[in-house]
């Protein structure tokens, strides 16, 4: 497989995130275990056996929705996905390995020089909130949809876009002042015309009817001009340069080359046609993330519920998980087509954005849903209510998600300032959409939707249930 010059500080981002990710789930226990008054080796097992598998299940779906990439037929996703999931799988091996090894051996030491960690921190504000959650499931559960249903109503407007060149490019800049002062006098479309070649297998073409098709060409709605047949030394192979009206990026040229022009050239060439040029590149782009679209997506979802399956040991909770991640994603997509093309004005965003955010959002979001759920879990077999479960998972667990949450949208964050338009829709997604995960779906709407079902959330493997204790073995008399 081909790798991408990119790949290497995309996997920075990556690294961070999920190292982040994992080191707190792991700290914020082995702390609280410390507090318990286990000795620092012992607060470390308990720790990794606590939160150890929500680790190693939140990895296997981020390797999942990453490896789920190499299905794409676009090189640039194809290549991305198994070095991301390779690097998840590396910091995985490092977070159950090396980062428990370092700090059973440093203990308390590792939190110099602070000694606030041996105070239980009061959580005012989670465990109020958590309360609330188990008085009122039906409303924390109904509010926190509403919200990530009314921002996916903005996809209602969105418009992938293919002009990367002009969004990665200050308006400052000479070849974008050129293009801006070029399209003034001419068609738009002289910047890059669209080529249409003629190719005959069995001998010369028929030059002295190249002109009527040059004719059939030009009547097409939207070509300006068909400049004349340039034909090859031995006469097999003419090429048409042909000018569109409209910018060679813009969604009316795709419509163009797509449909009519396409269409006239199949249809009226002797030998056969290809059409060819930017936009035509930009046609074949779209029909690629469609495809992928309808096949990566499905293939992702099933496999990674397959986890959460295994993880939760029920199927009913994993349905309703990933209807939170999707209603997610939508809300994140939602918002950035809102900001940027209803608020800010941009024509489009860039096409390969749903993508990103299906890999970065999706994949790491749904960790902090499975940290949440194994922490229900954890507390429904300690014998609480469902709703007691959900108050108590939101007091314990809250903190550690938001921590991760803040911390890893920050940082994606960041790309905002890189003064693109590219880097800049993908720095708001990816942070936008982390915030989602960990503030909106795994801290109110994923809690609040298991208590309203119950104990039926956890059918029919019933992992809420305490395994009860072995009877002593009796003595045998005589």
């Amino acid at each position: 497989m081909q790798t991408d010059a990119s790949i290497s500080s995309i996997l920075i981002v990556v690294l961070f995130g999920v190292g982040t990710d994992y080191i707190l789930f792991l700290m914020f226990r082995f702390r609280e275990r410390l507090r318990a008054g286990d000795e620092p080796k012992q607060a470390m097992v308990t720790a990794v056996s606590r939160v150890g598998e929500a680790i190693t299940s939140a990895a296997a779906v981020v390797i999942i929705a990453f490896l789920s990439m190499a299905l794409s037929l676009f090189g640039f996703f194809r290549s991305m996905g198994p070095s991301l999931a390779i690097a998840v799988a590396v910091t995985l091996l490092a977070g159950l390995t090396l980062v428990p090894a370092v700090v059973s051996l440093l203990g308390a030491k590792v939190f110099w020089p602070s000694k606030s960690w041996r105070a239980e921190p009061k959580g005012a504000r989670f465990a109020a909130i958590g309360r609330g959650l188990g008085r009122k499931p039906a409303i924390f559960a109904a509010v926190s949809g509403v919200v990530m249903a009314a921002l996916a109503a903005g996809l209602v407007n969105f418009n992938p876009t293919y002009d990367l060149a002009s969004g990665s490019m200050p308006h400052t800049a000479e070849s974008q002042v050129g293009l801006r002062q070029l399209e003034r006098g001419l068609p738009p479309g002289t910047t890059s015309p669209t080529n249409v070649y003629l190719h005959s297998d069995s001998g010369a073409l028929d030059v002295p009817a190249l002109p009527s098709f040059g004719e059939r060409l030009r009547a097409v709605p939207g070509v300006g001009q068909v400049g004349q047949p340039q034909v090859s030394a031995d006469g097999a192979t003419a090429n048409f340069a042909v000018t569109l009206t409209d910018d060679p990026s813009s969604d009316a040229a795709i419509d163009t080359v797509s449909g009519p022009l396409r269409t006239a050239a199949h249809d009226g060439a002797p030998p056969g046609a290809l059409v060819g040029g930017e936009t035509a590149v930009y046609v074949d782009i779209q029909d690629t993330m469609n495809r992928d679209y309808r096949v990566v997506f499905p293939v992702a979802a099933v496999l990674i519920m397959l986890v959460l399956a295994l993880l939760l040991r029920n199927v009913v909770s994993p349905w309703y998980v990933m209807a939170s991640v999707g209603l997610g994603f939508a809300a994140t997509l939602g918002a950035t087509t809102l900001l940027f093309q209803n608020a800010i004005g941009e024509t489009g965003l860039i096409f390969m954005i749903p993508l990103i955010i299906y890999m970065f959002v999706v994949a790491l979001g749904t960790d902090y849903n499975i940290l949440m759920m194994a922490r229900l879990r954890e507390e429904a077999k300690n014998g609480h209510s469902p709703r007691e479960a959900a108050a108590l998972a939101v007091r314990h667990t809250g903190p550690t998600i938001a921590a991760a949450g803040v911390i890893l949208a920050g940082s994606l964050g960041a790309l905002m300032l890189a003064g693109n338009a590219l880097l800049a829709e993908m720095g708001f997604a990816l942070s936008f959409g982390i915030l989602v995960a960990a503030f909106v779906m795994a801290m109110f709407f994923v809690p609040s939707l298991t208590a309203l079902i119950g104990r039926a959330a956890w059918w029919p493997g019933h992992g809420d249930r305490a395994k009860p204790e072995p009877e002593p073995e009796r003595v045998r008399q005589g």
